[in-house]
């Protein structure tokens, strides 16, 4: 406590003699003009100040400015540049008020402008992502662009995403919490395409407004949309070849008249992959009567297709009241083939075979509707009513075909054998049902205080039904053990305040808490009765402070407290079927996450550094090796780890070699320490990691451009397991068409085969059945590099404008 008041007193103390400037342009209907160019210069000899653009609703500001004699220039494509009269700028600030800026009567015809966002942009709550600016974004899916982000790690094995190392992320889309396991949320997202992404926010220590879920943070995937006038659109087209074909395509379309504007787009993507695991270790496994080693082989050749629509409407139905629909429908089918084999060594002259075919379907249809309205008042603030409903069916029959033989070629002989059946049948059905009411509000008091408070009601509906039945004696046998019907109702009600205060021209502070209660309950359908039942009700403070010291440099802190609560499939005592000798299930004991962050950011120029020191108690680990109650095969379920410890720095060094090369540099690492004690004997593991990737940007002659980006990630360790070092290098190139007709993308993903995820389980804590296994998991670019070529071309009557708009993005930074 004393460290924050410390650093408050010190903030308010650093004050500067600084003042702001103020205004907002319209065109000659008294319309909003957003991205409009402003430059502040000095009176006479015309010098350059500073420059901005106005946001959507056309206002701008100035801030850090030295009071004196100043002049504004205006300008935007499409309109008559403009000059202020000689403004006296004194120490209270000064409001320019309102702008009008005439349209030009002549038209510029092919006019390419060929300047794009910044990559990587700091705010206090984390990095925002530009993916528009990448050449590999085309034609990728929202997956592989999340898992090319800074401090982003995706285990395809396990299903599991990762923040700067530590899990329990939760993936917001468009603001939208997907409340989903993360198997089902990674197969939404592999299954949509990039090509309607605008930015990813990675949200390290999210403010009260936010959603308390999340230890590690949140991931916001904000989709495309057009806020240009009149009618804009464009489309993408994808044709690819790995280990085996891909193609896919997208096209959006938005008409805006001023009062109206109506939005949608459409993608198809089609995906025949690979992928390969191997294994070799040794258990000691009751079913086989002892200890044995094995040697796994498993191939994995899943194809998918994949649909994502969307839709909506904003209107303007009187002056301050908007209101808007929008809905968007997914739907997916992934056809899983897989061949599993294993070789148990008992002693030199005992061995066992299993040869497995494994066949499944899973699909995937995901419906979120919204519908909001926003009332904004002159004196009285801002109000925003969202509500929304989200619907998600899941299904995924399996069918596994295998057979378990002695060296003979005789059926092996074992104590219990329904999961040692040839022939298993597994099925999987769960509905999600999810409403959400949210109402935020803002209030302005004066030019230095701004109140933001809502609450939010969310009530989720899930049902599943899931088990194994085994072909035993001519007839279908499924063990209770194996079976799974429930039915999970969870309410949660929030609340949250927040206040911030513009201490002076460069230092502000929020401060805001958020108040959170949920209960959730799952009932047993067959039996009736209540496999758990849990409810919790806890505040959630954060304080974030920001100091601007000159025009090129910035300091933040914040801090943060969230949680992870445990999913349904976390906590559900279902069983699914993975061999004969294991199988995967959830644990009704599990805890929630409880993490506090410390932050502290330093910004120059455009370099960017952070310092995050943060604590998990009770942190979620997925995949865990455990023993079942009656200590006879392996169950692979959620554990908690007692505690988890991290210091993490990430910078950002964007690096200009010359006019046409530049390098974009990400270093995420630093020092881990947690603790287990779910194992047989307690493990505290403490090490060092760290994570760079590089991205190099070439402006070549004839509008071609190209990309080199790559990453390397050091060894790691979480839970059981210990990661080895990986990598990759991507390759993209570009050509942009003469006379608008668009432009053509080629890129190469992992061009050196070199990104295998390599493990060691229980090689530094004994587990049970004293499991040691070593892993590795090759993806199709392991098999042959990914090539695809993407075709793209925008249109509509604004497309000049969409061109000089992202030059202001660009002007807008010169110092």
């Amino acid at each position: 406590m004393k460290v924050l008041l410390i650093t408050t007193i010190l903030f308010c103390l650093c004050q500067i003699c600084l003042c702001q400037v103020t205004g907002s342009v319209v065109n000659v209907n008294g319309q909003p003009i957003p991205l409009a160019n402003i430059t502040l210069v000095k009176p006479g000899d015309t010098a350059f100040v500073k420059s901005t653009v106005t946001n959507d609703k056309g206002a701008f500001v100035f801030i850090n400015i030295i009071p004196g004699s100043y002049m504004l220039n205006y300008s935007c494509i499409g309109y008559q540049n403009i000059q202020s009269p000689l403004l006296i700028v004194s120490a209270g600030g000064k409001d320019v008020g309102t702008a009008v800026m005439k349209e030009e009567a002549k038209q510029l015809n092919g006019v390419v402008v060929r300047s794009q966002k910044l990559l990587y942009r700091q705010q206090p709550e984390g990095i925002v992502v530009n993916v528009e600016s990448s050449l590999l974004t085309k034609g990728s899916s929202i997956l592989e662009v999340l898992e090319r982000s800074p401090g982003v790690t995706i285990d395809h094995h396990n299903n599991s995403i990762a923040l700067n190392g530590k899990t329990g992320v939760m993936v917001m889309i468009n603001g939208k919490l997907m409340r989903m396991s993360m198997e089902q949320l990674i197969n939404l997202l592999n299954g949509m395409s990039a090509d309607d992404i605008a930015t990813i926010e990675l949200l390290t220590t999210p403010g009260a407004k936010y959603d308390a879920e999340g230890s590690a943070g949140i991931i916001n995937i904000v989709l495309k949309k057009d806020k240009a006038m009149g009618t804009n659109g464009g489309i993408n087209i994808t044709g690819g070849y790995g280990y085996r074909e891909k193609a896919s395509a997208n096209a959006r379309i938005d008409h805006n008249n001023g009062k109206t504007d109506i939005y949608g787009s459409y993608s198809f993507s089609h995906n025949r992959s690979y992928g390969t695991l191997y294994g070799n270790g040794s258990e000691n496994v009751p079913a086989l009567g002892g200890e044995a080693s094995f040697d796994y082989h498993g191939t994995g050749k899943p194809v998918s297709n994949s649909h994502f629509a969307r839709a909506g409407i904003d209107y303007k139905a009187a002056p301050g009241l908007t209101l808007g629909a929008g809905i968007s429908y997914d739907n997916s089918v992934t056809e899983n083939n897989s061949h599993n084999r294993c070789d148990y060594t008992l002693s030199a002259d005992s061995v066992l075979y299993f040869n497995g075919y494994i066949q499944g379907i899973s699909h995937w249809q995901n419906l979120i509707a919204s519908i909001y309205l926003e009332k904004q008042w002159k004196q009285a603030g801002k109000i925003n009513v969202d509500a929304d409903y989200m619907q998600y069916n899941i299904t995924s029959p399996t069918t596994v075909q295998g057979s378990f033989i002695d060296k003979n070629g005789n059926s092996a002989k074992v104590s219990r054998d329904s999961l040692f059946s040839p022939t298993q049948n597994a099925y999987g059905n769960a509905v999600i049902q999810v409403g959400v009411l949210k109402i935020d509000y803002e209030k302005q008091f004066g030019k230095n205080l701004k109140l933001e408070a809502g609450a939010k009601g969310t009530y989720t509906k899930s049902t599943s039904l899931s088990g194994i039945e085994s072909f035993i004696n001519g007839q279908w046998v499924s063990p209770a053990e194996t079976a799974n019907n429930m039915v999970m109702k969870e309410g949660i009600a929030a609340a949250y305040a927040s206040l911030n205060m513009q201490v002076n021209a460069s230092t502000s502070i929020t401060a805001g808490t958020r108040y959170e209660y949920y209960d959730t309950r799952a009932n047993n359908n067959q039996t009736g009765s209540t496999a758990f039942k849990r409810s919790l009700g806890q505040l959630f403070p954060s304080l974030f402070a920001s100091k601007k010291l000159n025009d090129n440099s910035s300091l933040q802190f914040s801090y943060t407290k969230r949680i992870t609560r445990p999913s349904y499939n976390d906590l559900a005592s279902y069983v699914a079927y993975n061999d004969p000798l294991s199988v995967f299930t959830g644990n009704p004991l599990l805890k929630s996450t409880i993490t506090n962050n410390i932050k502290m950011g330093y910004s120059y120029k455009r370099y960017i550094f952070s310092l995050l020191l943060s604590r998990d108690d009770n942190a979620i680990a997925q995949g865990q090796v455990t023993s079942s109650p009656s200590g006879y095969i392996v169950y692979i379920s959620p554990q908690n780890i007692t505690r988890q410890n991290s210091i993490t720095l990430q910078t950002i060094v964007p690096v200009k070699i010359n006019t046409w090369w530049a390098i974009k540099y990400t270093f995420t690492g630093g020092w881990h320490q947690y603790k287990m004690d779910y194992t047989p004997q307690p493990v505290v593991v403490s090490y060092w990691g760290a994570g760079i990737n590089a991205t190099q940007t070439f402006t070549l002659p004839k509008n071609f451009s190209a990309e080199v980006s790559g990453a390397y990630n050091s060894s790691s360790y979480f839970a059981n397991s210990k990661s080895q070092p990986n990598g990759y290098i991507n390759l993209g190139f570009k050509k942009e068409l003469s006379n608008n007709r668009g432009s053509l993308q080629l890129s190469v993903a992992d061009m050196l085969s070199s990104n295998i995820f390599k493990n060691y389980i229980g090689g530094f804590a004994r587990l049970a059945f004293d499991t040691k296994a070593y892993i590795e998991w090759h993806g199709e670019g392991t098999k042959f590099p990914i090539i695809k070529l993407t075709y793209s071309r925008s249109f509509g009557t604004n497309q000049q404008k969409e061109r000089r708009n992202n030059l202001s993005d660009e002007e807008g930074r010169v110092k």
